[in-house]
Order: C-alpha cells, then structure tokens, then sequence
C-alpha cells in the first residue's frame, strides 16, 4: 500500500464516487478507480455496490471512513513536515519503505535494519533514497557510527508511526472479519412461509442448538428462492441449502429434511357451494402462486395440470407473488385460492378453509451439499439439529381429503 492510494481512497469515500474524486483530485478515473482496487485487494473488503447505474459506499467501507480520513490526515502532515506544497499530488510512497525508514531512524544503521529485515544494505539504502527523492528532502546524515536523523526526519517519524499503526488498524479489521468469513458456515434455506411455518421452526431450533454446541463457529443462514440457492451452491457462497424440492440435484449430496401434505386454501364459502367441482372453484377465483423459480409453484402447477384439461387451464387465473404471507393474506381476506403446506396454515390464527391434495402433492424439504465440499457429518448434524424440538410441535389440524381423479 501507498499513501496516494490512501488519499485517492479517502477522497473517493468523501465524494461518494470515483469520478467525482477524480475530478477533485485532478486525476483521471480510471487512476482512481484502480486506487480503490488496490485498496479493496489490501483489506479484502468491497467500499462500493452497484445498485442499478449507481455506485453505493457499503456499510463496512462506511465503518472504516474515519480510520483512512485520519491516515489521510497523516499523510498530509508528513508532506507538510518535509515543506511539499499539499496542492501537489500524493506521491506513490510505500508504507514498506515508510517503516523501514522509521527501523533506521530508532536503531541508527542502515547496516543493523538489513539485516533483522533479511535485506541486503545496498537494497535498503536505495529504498531510502527514493524515499528521499518522492519527499524531496534528506533524511539521514552519515556519521561514524551509523546514520543520523535529520530535523525533518526527526519531525516525520512520530507521523509515520501514526500512519504506518491506522494501516496496521485497517487491515488487522480485515484479518479478523476474514477469519470470521471462513469460520463461519453459511446455509441458504428457502423462504419461510411466516413465523408458524415449518421452515421458519426448524431453522431457529438449528440456529439455537447450533449457537450452543458450537459457539466459536458463527451459522449465517440467507433465504431465497430454490433457483437462486443452487446458483450459490455452485459458486459456494453457501455451504449447503434447504430446498423445497424432493431431488438431489446430480452434483450434490445431501437427505430428505421432511414433507408436509399441501392443500388447496380459499374462502369458506367457495369451498363449501362448489362442493367437489374442482374445475368450477378454480375458474370462479384468483389463484395466488410463488415464482417458477420455487419448488411450492411447481408443486402447485403440477396439481394444476392433473387436475385440469387445456381448456380449464385456460379459464383460470393465476396471480404470480413471490411472497408466501402475502399469497396467505390473500387467500385469508380477499378470496383467492392457493396451494400451500398444511402444517403452515394450521398454525396460523384464523386459519382459511383447506381442502388436503392427497399423498401425491407434498411440501418437501431437502437439505444439500456440494460433492467434497461439505462433509456429511456436518450435514446430519445440521438435519438432528432442525428436529429437536419435533417432540413439542403441536399436531396439525384436521382437514377433509380430497384426491384428484388421477392422484
């Protein structure tokens, strides 16, 4: 790292953006927006996000703002302490050579600091002098015994060391998160249908017995679609998935977590007049569904399709929400129909009229892993872990069976 870098860096986190740093720093963007590569390499965190066309400082570059405005601070008083005009560029100074330049002022040789570095003399005294020549000063005077510091090194060193401990600050923060990074298991789980839902149960009950027999290994769990899960299996952004699905996809591993008969939900009132016409209720109301990318609506569509022939298909309505308490507030106060677990809507207050699918059409949740990439062990402990607390579940209410001609 260099203090350049440092001062484009702080310039671009105060601006909000490179080319807006860039044009106060009198530098082209492209300059700068390596700067902040380089950077990002150093501490191994991301300052920006691209949301749409724009650039986002992220919550920890925010975290570390004050850290780099102080190193700029520093930097500044370094270059004012050598007598450079602060309206020049930052030159490209090296915190490297800036330590090994505060090693020789505090031991006084030259000699003595190549040799605790392992460095050859005439390689560190070349490093000095071009650090001479970027400050555009002397910072050592030969003597007898060694070399002695200058007025204006002897104004700089106490800078530097400030310096050289914000960067030892910076990157000690990073050290640490990426230790924490690569202890910490990370499962992504389908969407919960809402806090009575099977899911949203079994993953506390992991969180918690895990946070208990292994408190030194975080659990970080993320829900998203089943699609999406997949995705962040293969690019290992997460360590295994809970899929709503009943297959093991080829490239992974893993067990059947559980499944949950589903039934057809709606109003009362539509359920009770149409009696078992199921073509009718389905074209009298509005079907609420998932996305394609979740297992639920393929279930759901899969009913569908053994349920009705293309002309039925045709007359229904489906409405697309990605948002399993929406599609539920939706069939509990505004007449739609869905296809949803059991299990879920029984727990729910004033659950709506269900009518059970049949054996044929169930919710199942299945917990996978990558191929060599997570150890079985781990993946049975995690499913013991979801079920301990199964002894305590209430039972699920009774609903009437309704079997599809062909089920």
């Amino acid at each position: 790292m260099d203090m350049a870098t440092i001062a484009l860096v702080d310039a671009v986190l105060r601006e909000g953006g490179v080319r807006r740093a860039a044009t106060r720093c009198g530098r082209a963007p492209s300059s700068v927006s390596a700067a902040v590569k380089r950077f990002e390499q150093a501490i191994s965190m991301p300052l920006f996000r691209r949301e749409e066309t724009a650039l986002v400082v992220t919550l920890e570059a925010r975290a570390r703002a004050v850290d780099v405005e102080e190193a700029t601070g520093k930097i500044t008083a370094i270059l004012e302490g050598v007598g450079r005009e602060t309206t020049a560029p930052v030159p490209p100074i090296g915190l490297v050579a800036l330590d090994r330049f505060v090693r020789i002022a505090r031991s006084g040789s030259i000699r003595a600091t190549a040799k605790a570095l392992g460095l050859g003399q005439p390689q560190l005294t070349r490093q000095m002098a071009d650090l001479e020549r970027h400050l555009g000063t002397r910072l050592f005077e030969r003597s007898h015994g060694g070399v002695l510091c200058t007025p204006t090194a002897e104004r700089i060193i106490p800078l530097s060391e400030a310096l050289l401990d914000i960067w030892a600050r910076l990157t000690h923060a990073s050290a640490d998160r990426f230790r924490r990074d690569v202890a910490t298991w990370r499962l992504g789980a389908v969407m919960p249908l809402g806090p009575e839902s099977e899911i949203a149960r079994m993953l506390a009950a992991l969180t918690a017995n895990w946070h208990r027999a292994r408190p030194r290994q975080p659990l970080f769990i993320s829900s998203t679609t089943a699609d999406e899960l997949l995705v962040g299996l293969r690019s290992r952004r997460f360590d295994a998935a809970l899929l709503d699905v009943a297959e093991i996809p080829a490239d992974c591993e893993g067990r059947l977590v559980s499944q949950t008969p589903l039934v057809l939900a709606g109003p009362a009132s539509a359920l009770s007049e149409l009696g078992g016409n199921l073509p009718r209720l389905l074209a009298a109301c509005p079907i609420a569904v998932p996305s394609v990318r979740s297992g639920l609506r393929r279930e759901a569509a899969r009913f569908l399709d053994d349920t009705l022939d293309e002309a039925e298909r045709r007359r229904i309505t489906l409405v697309e929400v990605d948002s399993i308490p929406v599609i539920i507030n939706l069939v509990r106060q505004h007449g739609y129909l869905s296809v949803l677990p059991q299990s879920s809507l029984a727990r729910v207050h004033r659950p709506p009229a269900m009518i059970r699918l049949g054996p044929a059409y169930r919710q199942s949740l299945t917990l996978v892993w990558p191929r060599g990439a997570f150890a079985t062990e781990i993946g049975e402990l995690m499913i013991s872990m979801m079920k301990m607390s199964a002894e305590t579940r209430p039972p699920a209410e009774s609903v009437p069976d309704h079997r599809p001609p062909n089920a």
